[in-house]
């Protein structure tokens, strides 16, 4: 939630920020007017309330006629208090239900534009070339049946289109990467953790998947949602508490199951695995303050990337557009590795930095020096999840239709350096 003494002084940076990211700034104005009324039924509330104080000293002392004409003062005053209070709660309930719409500001340093405008930062790795090899790569489906290691025809017998089995070595070569995530994590900090999938809908909406998303899956009874991402959990972990960052920033390590319904991409990546309603993450969340956001977020950015190489993958870091940053963020990179049957970067890895934005709306906050309470920042990033698997399977392929298994990996498969094919 943007803070509400910024957008009622400043609203020019709240429309700027909505330019960038292709949105109507109309929003601005709804919001300010709400704010103005919200503000005035709770002074007008407050008024009546204090005379309604007044009035009862009044009457204690009041004898006669005095007293019975401030008797009956009384009554209507208190029907008065009554509709103002009523009145305050639904300025109160607007302002709120409007200002919750509002996204995140966005950094001046973040490309302005839509989804296919972002800047490459750097690239890493070269992409393999086939052709030099004399063989032409499968995709990892084809790979992945060749190995044992997914089945999407059974999966869909049994959920529906996007959902698959991971068996033998697709099993073992995600569980081994969400293992050496968590390895990895721990080592520089990270408390490891195994959250809910299930949450709350304060919880969701305070995260901003609510308002910017329609791809949840929801339970009516009770009204739950079930979690896209780790992140969604951790941000609710703190819900209105103070926290101690005193030692520098809290950081969690979630792994989990995730659930999304792709909405909006029908007829995309429906081969594979690459969008599915069903997979598994480790996300790296962080809580610090707002002065050391923006680093936090490099510190994230660069364990991803530690990931990857272990990975030894070719992949390419890009600083998100405006248009395509979501609710939450105020700045993105994503991790794209190189995809050979496709011919292009795909995103394997995300860090936002969502600022103050998803602690306003939950509640959480930290003592500054001055022992004054303000918001905390939250941040969040992929350190593995099972779409990786794609680019493994297609980087490392060899012309039989064997892979060769990242060194790293190699001890979360029997110690196997090549996965060799079970059926042709």
């Amino acid at each position: 939630m943007i803070d509400a003494k910024l957008l009622r002084e400043n609203p020019d940076v709240v429309r700027a920020a909505l330019t960038k990211r292709g949105e109507s700034t109309d929003l601005v104005d709804q919001i300010l007017v709400a704010d103005s009324e919200r503000r005035s039924s709770i002074s007008a509330f407050e008024a009546l309330r204090a005379e309604q104080k007044t009035l009862g000293k009044q009457v204690a002392q009041a004898k006669g006629d005095e007293r019975a004409a401030l008797l009956e003062r009384t009554k209507t005053l208190a029907a008065e208090v009554k509709a103002t209070d009523a009145a305050a709660n639904d300025a109160e309930r607007r302002f709120s239900e409007l200002a919750e719409g509002l996204p995140n500001l966005v950094s001046d340093e973040a490309p302005v534009g839509g989804e296919a405008d972002f800047r490459v930062v750097e690239e890493i790795g070269k992409p393999r070339d086939f052709s030099a090899e004399g063989f032409e790569p499968r995709d990892h489906l084809e790979l992945g049946e060749l190995l044992g290691a997914i089945d999407m025809e059974r999966g869909a017998k049994v959920s529906g289109a996007r959902f698959y089995f991971l068996k033998g070595v697709g099993m073992l070569l995600q569980l081994g990467m969400l293992q050496l995530a968590i390895q990895q994590a721990v080592e520089n900090g990270f408390t490891p953790m195994i959250t809910p999938t299930l949450v709350k809908p304060e919880v969701m909406g305070g995260t901003g998947y609510l308002s910017a998303h329609d791809d949840v899956y929801r339970l009516d009874e009770p009204e739950l949602y079930l979690t896209g991402t780790s992140e969604v959990a951790l941000a609710g972990y703190h819900m209105d508490e103070i926290l101690d960052l005193s030692n520098g920033p809290i950081r969690y390590a979630g792994w989990s199951s995730c659930y999304r319904k792709e909405a909006g991409s029908h007829g995309k990546d429906t081969r594979g695995i690459i969008r599915v309603h069903q997979f598994d993450k480790v996300e790296m969340f962080s809580y610090c303050s707002l002065e050391d956001a923006a680093a936090e977020h490099l510190r994230l950015l660069d364990w991803e990337k530690q990931m990857l190489d272990k990975m030894e993958l070719s992949y390419r870091v890009i600083d998100t557009a405006t248009g395509d940053l979501g609710q939450s963020a105020y700045r993105k990179f994503d991790c794209e590795a190189w995809v050979p049957t496709q011919g292009a970067y795909r995103e394997l890895t995300s860090t936002s930095n969502c600022t103050d934005f998803q602690a306003r709306r939950l509640n959480i906050r930290h003592r500054d020096a001055d022992g004054k309470t303000q918001p905390v920042a939250t941040l969040n990033g992929t350190l593995a999840t099972t779409r990786w698997i794609v680019a493994i399977l297609e980087t490392h392929q060899l012309a039989d239709g064997s892979v060769r298994v990242p060194t790293a990996l190699q001890p979360y498969v029997g110690g196997r350096e090549v996965l060799e094919p079970v059926s042709k």
